[in-house]
């Protein structure tokens, strides 16, 4: 027993608390990798984006993981507003709004999509036009991206962004060291805390960003059957 736990009994508990949310955290992000990663293949297949994959870096911190996804995200939305900015410049201003209109027909609203992007990339899939009015008419993509984003610039400048993935590995006491560095083992439970805060909020946020994605591919599974 390490001398500061005579002091602080709790402390054996809180560093495995610590331990179980800094896994927890890691296997959300992992998630998160996959689902962008299947969102940005829909996005390359059917509309023409050319967003590259992006893969968690087991050498490197959480930080450095989160910008990998932040700026893959980022990228997401870039292509959904440059989606909306196209269909605007390129429909009847009556048309245009159809698209945002909830009591239009959403096969409507696809036709107009597709009609779209068969010109913008010469020759479109069947699918596209679906993906497009998912992906526009629905905000909720875009603002759940943009809520993990802010999670994720969080999570990066907060005291687990210089933990580096590869921490798990190397048993209890070389992960404590990591987490807390100079602050004093008394403060342990002011860590946990601030642990559960973000993950609560992350995982949260993730879920409501997988479900969305989750609508968007069941959408091109069911039109390629």
């Amino acid at each position: 027993m390490a001398l500061s736990d005579l002091f602080y009994p709790d402390n054996p508990k809180r560093r495995q608390e610590l331990i179980q949310l800094h896994q927890e955290l890691l296997e959300c992000m992992s998630i998160n990798f996959k689902a962008t990663n299947e969102l940005a293949g829909v996005l390359n297949e059917h509309l023409g984006c050319t967003i590259a994959r992006i893969q968690m870096r087991e050498s490197s911190t959480v930080k450095e993981n989160c910008d990998i996804i932040i700026q893959a995200m980022s990228e997401i939305q870039h292509q959904v507003q440059k989606f909306d900015s196209e269909m605007k410049e390129k429909l009847e201003p009556v048309l245009y709004q159809k698209l945002y209109d909830i009591k239009e027909p959403e096969l409507e609203k696809i036709a107009i999509a597709h009609k779209v992007f068969s010109i913008i990339l010469g020759e479109a899939t069947s699918t596209a036009g679906m993906v497009a009015i998912k992906l526009l008419s629905s905000n909720v993509i875009t603002l759940t991206v943009s809520k993990l984003v802010s999670l994720l610039a969080q999570i990066g400048a907060s005291v687990l962004g210089g933990i580096s993935i590869t921490i798990l590995g190397l048993g209890i006491e070389m992960i404590l060291h990591a987490i807390l560095g100079a602050v004093e083992r008394n403060q342990l439970l002011t860590a946990v805390r601030s642990y559960e805060r973000h993950l609560a909020e992350f995982k949260a946020a993730s879920e409501k960003y997988q479900r969305a994605i989750r609508e968007v591919t069941s959408l091109v599974r069911q039109q390629a059957q």
